[in-house]
């Protein structure tokens, strides 16, 4: 199966600097691929890239098919994207905005222009000029014109920018829907890893550059670490028992003891039976995870 996108080797230096650095990622039809990392690790540039918006030093992009280069235009009637800050007419109306937008794609009649307005639910806004919107219904119209012509693949750059948590749940509902039930393929960037777990279905990290780790959206809860977290009145002794008993116990900054063993892991009761025999009763027991911002902390430190 061909993939909607095809990105081998790219590369992209300004001066001596590597913004983007030998990336190399597919996407397959259907799916949500979220492109993770911190602010600065190449997201941006990666995506204009794809987008034929920033030629790379390095590397080559297909994008549903066709080669992205100068003077290529095949494939992008059936793409949707938003980069960075949405454009939009200042003086003109939302309803007019999308008009201008409707009539460069050359669509017919209104029925494009009204379908995004209620779905992005823009409704209340659709006569107001596009200069007095909030930073988040000015994102909503720019996700509109991105939808405007109903395309086959979007490529968002930060889709959640500017909207409070309501409107981050009704866009991730939204791409969930497109991509579910009208097989629309996304291909979007985020350093909000939350967001990220709950919408893609594959995930690509991305740091200083490099693609460091590619993961399906699935595998993310298996990938945190696990651990025991065990609080005593006497430290030291608890310490002390759980060595005899062949545990690897290891201090943690707030005067506690953790342990990772999966004998620990698997029987918790156990080891807060063997303290109570010991004399040294535990004051807290319980087994933890590390939290999704931790795992991604850790993969970008690696």
């Amino acid at each position: 199966m061909t993939p909607v996108i095809d990105a081998r080797g790219l590369t992209k230096r300004y001066g001596d600097v590597a913004a983007v650095d030998d990336v190399s990622l597919r996407v397959n039809a259907g799916e949500i691929y979220a492109l993770l990392g911190l602010n600065g690790a190449g997201k941006t540039t990666t995506i204009r890239m794809l987008l034929g918006m920033v030629r790379p030093t390095g590397g080559s992009v297909e994008v549903l098919g066709s080669r992205v280069r100068p003077g290529a235009h095949a494939a992008w009637s059936r793409v949707g994207h938003l980069v960075e800050t949405p454009a939009a007419y200042p003086e003109l109306t939302v309803r007019e905005n999308l008009i201008v937008a409707a009539r460069l794609r050359a669509l017919r009649g209104h029925d494009h222009v009204e379908e995004v307005v209620e779905r992005l639910r823009l409704t209340a806004y659709a006569d107001q000029r596009a200069r007095t919107l909030s930073l988040g219904n000015a994102q909503r119209l720019g996700l509109a014109k991105a939808l405007l012509h109903r395309p086959e693949l979007l490529i968002l750059d930060e889709p959640a920018n500017g909207l409070d948590p309501a409107g981050v749940a009704e866009i991730r509902d939204l791409l969930h829907e497109l991509s579910q039930e009208h097989g629309v393929s996304v291909v979007l960037s985020s350093h909000i890893l939350t967001e990220v777990a709950r919408l893609a279905t594959r995930i690509g990290v991305i740091h200083r550059g490099r693609l460091v780790r590619e993961l399906d959206a699935g595998d993310l809860s298996a990938h945190a670490r696990r651990r025991l977290s065990v609080s005593a009145r006497d430290r030291v002794a608890a310490e002390r028992a759980l060595v005899v008993a062949g545990f690897s116990p290891m201090r943690t900054e707030s005067d506690g003891l953790t342990l990772a063993d999966d004998r620990a892991l698997e029987q918790p009761d156990a080891v807060a039976t063997l303290l109570v025999e010991a004399g040294c009763p535990p004051t807290r027991l319980v087994v933890e995870q590390d939290d999704l911002e931790t795992f991604f902390l850790r993969v970008v430190e690696s």
